[in-house]
């Protein structure tokens, strides 16, 4: 890269737009801040800086006067697991500088326009899929399972609507319209926990990956991101509560509805590999994933689910995501490592929410509220939603220690800008000759300048030619 000012601009466009992508991709600030610390300094840029929050990029590229500083409202776009598998190898791309920063933003555009793999058939089924499976976990039963294939369809195909107003109260419509539906069928039919039945349908608008991502940016010190997600997480729990709570009132169910009841029938162990089977599938293809990634993602939910199992099992139900966190993230990390792996978003999301800690804040949050029994289990959930973030800090740890070694501790350090004196000096120093600023050097530059001989009353600089 040169170091005239079009490049730079370039540049400071492009990191702005990787960074957005990153954003759009669900990944923690402080890892888009490493990698455009990276991607810096494989183009020789090493005078840059970046604040990056959930909502908005800075980067200043140059020191003192040479310095320039792009601003960049990130917007409220996710991408689908083919855009994120897109991203991800343009910016392997952009770690070794093997990509021109103009082709860099050419090439984000031809990803944000990215039409989706399947159609709306099989996307729509992919997302019934999808709450099959986690139905067939969280609800074990025949009548649970149906009806959450049913609901997810629905809610599948409503998604296919792109409109931005209606993205804003879709998930309060969606809880709501779910709701209705579980509380009267529940009436007639069993279909186990109504509460637990209503996440399957619900569980693309649960903020699972908002909270845990959060809870790591404020363990790693970013606290505006992770003060802001985790709000923005709480106030989507909130609204899919109210929903849920609307319809209830609709439909005049009492209050013990709201608290978790056991199923009388269940299935089989065995089935559980099942619904990560289906879950593994829904995703796929709800989310246009790249084909070669399935094997990955399902190897991916299969450690998180057994570790969560093994945990249940060992510790308790409260922190079971721990050990399922602790289990998963070395091997997202180790897949995103390989040379045919997949991207570590593409296994780290699916993961967040087979472990649920946003379907666990729902049923404690519509507890909480619905009924006078409810506030133990929200604050259980949040403690899974801790214990999950602190899976995931651990075993990051213990991956990169063990592939990079320990790192020295950073140091505070404050590099002193070159600066300018613009003090004029007194009228005696500009008039006494070898002064700074003095009025005799400035004539002798002048001269040399001009190539005019200096006046026999001017002291000459010159020693002769040679």
């Amino acid at each position: 890269m040169t170091d005239d000012p079009v490049d730079r601009a370039v540049l400071r466009r492009f990191l702005l737009g990787l960074a957005e992508g990153m954003i759009a991709a669900a990944e923690s600030v402080d890892r888009i801040s490493d990698t455009m610390t990276q991607v810096t300094r494989s183009y020789g840029r090493r005078d840059s800086d970046f604040l990056v929050l959930p909502t908005a990029i800075i980067v200043e590229t140059g020191v003192g006067e040479e310095g320039r500083v792009a601003i960049r409202s990130a917007v409220n776009v996710s991408f689908r697991f083919d855009q994120i598998a897109a991203l991800y190898v343009l910016i392997e791309q952009a770690r070794r500088g093997a990509v021109d920063p103009a082709e860099g933003i050419r090439r984000l555009n031809e990803i944000g326009a990215m039409r989706p793999r399947h159609g709306w058939f099989v996307r729509t089924l992919g997302h019934a899929l999808l709450t099959t499976g986690l139905a067939v976990l969280l609800t074990p039963t025949w009548q649970g399972a149906l009806v959450a294939f049913v609901l997810g369809w629905f809610i599948g195909l409503a998604k296919l609507v792109r409109s931005p107003t209606l993205q804003l109260v879709f998930p309060v419509f969606a809880a709501f319209a779910c709701g209705l539906a579980v509380f009267i069928l529940a009436q007639h039919v069993e279909v186990g926990d109504p509460v637990r039945v209503l996440i399957a349908p619900l569980a693309t608008f649960l903020p699972g990956g908002a909270l845990t991502t959060g809870t790591v940016e404020l363990a790693a010190g970013q606290m505006l991101a992770g003060a802001s997600r985790l709000v923005f997480g709480l106030v989507q729990l909130a609204l899919l509560a109210f929903g849920i709570i609307a319809a209830g009132t609709v439909v005049g169910v009492a209050s013990s509805t709201y608290e978790t009841l056991e199923a009388s029938g269940t299935f089989p162990w065995w089935t559980a590999a099942l619904g990560v089977l289906l879950f593994a599938i829904g995703n796929h293809l709800h989310f246009s994933a790249p084909p070669s990634t399935f094997g990955w993602v399902l190897l991916t939910l299969v450690v998180a689910y057994a570790g969560q199992s093994l945990g249940s099992a060992l510790i308790g139900p409260t922190v079971s995501g721990f050990i399922g966190a602790v289990a998963m993230t070395p091997v997202v990390l180790w897949i995103a490592s390989l040379r045919n792996g997949a991207p570590s978003q593409l296994t780290f999301l699916p993961a967040f929410w087979l472990l649920v800690p946003g379907a666990a804040g729902l049923v404690g949050l519509t507890e909480a509220v619905g009924s006078s029994q409810g506030v133990d289990d929200f604050v259980t959930a949040l403690t899974s939603v801790m214990s999950i973030a602190l899976g995931v800090l651990i075993g990051t740890a213990f991956y990169r220690v063990a592939h990079h070694g320990a790192q020295e501790i950073a140091e505070f350090h404050i590099d002193v800008p070159a600066l300018a004196d613009e003090t004029a000096p007194p009228l005696w120093a500009r008039l006494v000759p070898g002064t700074p600023k003095s009025f005799w050097g400035r004539r002798r530059a002048d001269a040399s300048r001009t190539g005019r001989t200096p006046a026999a009353s001017e002291p000459s600089s010159q020693t002769g030619e040679s």
